[in-house]
């Protein structure tokens, strides 16, 4: 699979040993950043994540910050983006298997590199489900991204 890893400076070093371990499963990994631990912004990581699963570059993604909610918050503002928040493992499949999750965000300051390789790899390995009941709801969530695109195009300017 070829899947994408990006953090912010709180989860660099995070992600970096998430970045070797999942080469070494033997999936393609392409690192957007950042490269240090100098202070950056992590919407600025959540919107390459998205771009690069939006356009088709990658399959997935795994994107990092220092408590992981800033960043789930910022991919999720993508239509078409299934960001989650994982500490367990079980939410990292069924997030995939139910909700076609297609990045995982991870806290580089909640959780460790054990813990950190165990949702990456069931992240990458589950496959998302065609039952009726999903997919259902998947349209349902789709809905809701056009109703707000568009309710956003009609909402008058602020009166300052």
């Amino acid at each position: 699979m070829h899947v994408a890893v990006a953090s912010d400076h709180a989860g660099f070093s995070l992600k970096e040993t998430v970045r070797v371990y999942l080469s070494g499963l033997g999936h393609t990994v392409e690192d957007l950043g950042t490269c240090d631990t100098t202070p950056v912004d992590y919407p600025d990581f959540a919107e390459a994540v998205a771009n690069a699963v939006l356009n088709g570059r990658v399959e997935r993604a795994v994107l990092i910050c220092g408590s992981g909610v800033g960043a789930s918050v910022a991919a999720n503002k993508f239509p078409g983006i299934r960001a989650g928040l994982c500490h367990d493992t079980y939410s990292a499949h069924q997030g995939v298997e139910h909700d076609h999750m297609n990045v995982l965000v991870l806290g580089g300051r909640v959780i460790g590199e054990a813990l950190a390789h165990e949702l990456a790899a069931a992240f990458v390995g589950a496959r998302q489900s065609q039952e009726e009941r999903h997919l259902r709801r998947l349209a349902k969530i789709e809905a809701i991204e056009a109703k707000c695109g568009m309710e956003s195009l009609k909402r008058p300017a602020s009166a300052d």
